[in-house]
């Protein structure tokens, strides 16, 4: 990789930030909502399956009671 001076790096970092492309303000609230339902549902999928596993466990060890 060939070594830039400063003032190039410079030029190099702002022609860059041109290309970037923000989200709008519909579509970053849209992420936002599907992040906290898909969220919800692991939390309550991972709620369930430690139940079942804590339920599994207990009967074992009453078992070996």
């Amino acid at each position: 990789m060939a070594k830039s001076s400063p003032g190039q790096f410079i030029s190099q970092v702002k022609d860059e930030a041109r290309k970037i492309v923000w989200p709008t303000g519909r579509e970053t609230m849209q992420t936002t909502i599907m992040v906290l339902i898909m969220t919800t549902l692991l939390a309550l999928f991972f709620l369930g399956v430690d139940t079942v596993f804590n339920a599994i466990v207990s009967w074992l060890t009453s078992l070996a009671r």
